[in-house]
């Protein structure tokens, strides 16, 4: 009884320190897991702000090509909203201070007092200043930084994907002809970031 005992007493400490073991292996584990989890996140956000980024110019370059040379039918002044919910909020929120407001009005002046000093080309620019100036708080904050503002860039996205195809006579011309490539490859970019986000919330 008394050997019994003892060998009891002598197993209580050698199981102790196993789980206590097991405990600090777990807790190693979790620890890896958590790395790696805010790895991934710190990597997916760099991605989303980097095609944030891209998306911006891209649109920019296609509202540019618009005042220039591409002269088509498509509505193109949604690229002004695509920009409004797409710019980086750096930029975005430089321009919804003191540096936008002073663009804006003197855009306003200008376009009011001396409109033959104001060219065709600056129309639409002066409208994204006044859009992003006077926005309320639910458009530049909250949608912005929602979904929603995300599914509205994908449907502007898609929009002008399908109504420059058209424009171009069919999706093989909208990418073998010299003047439609670069404007179907700017109009992709607008698809794949709303896209990329989408995903990335999803997962």
């Amino acid at each position: 009884m008394g050997k019994k005992s003892y060998l009891a007493m002598k197993k209580g400490p050698a199981s102790t320190e196993l789980i206590a073991s097991d405990f600090q292996d777990i807790g190693i584990a979790a620890k890896k897991l958590a790395n790696h989890a805010v790895k991934l996140a710190l990597s997916l956000s760099i991605g989303s702000i980097l095609l944030q980024i891209i998306a911006s110019i891209a649109a920019i370059y296609l509202l540019v090509l618009d005042r220039t040379n591409w002269r088509t039918n498509i509505l193109t002044a949604l690229l002004i909203p695509y920009i409004f919910l797409s710019l980086p909020s750096l930029v975005f929120d430089l321009l919804r201070g003191e540096i936008g407001k002073w663009i804006a009005f003197i855009a306003v002046v200008l376009r009011l007092f001396f409109p033959r000093h104001f060219p065709d080309w600056l129309e639409m620019p002066g409208s994204l200043i006044l859009l992003i100036v006077v926005a309320p708080s639910l458009f530049a904050d909250t949608v912005r930084d929602s979904w929603i503002g995300v599914v509205i860039c994908l449907a502007i996205g898609a929009y002008l994907l399908q109504e420059h195809i058209r424009a171009s006579g069919g999706f093989r011309n909208s990418f073998t002809k010299r003047s439609g490539i670069f404007n179907s490859v700017g109009i992709i970019i607008l698809l794949v970031y709303p896209v990329w986000v989408l995903v990335v919330d999803i997962l």
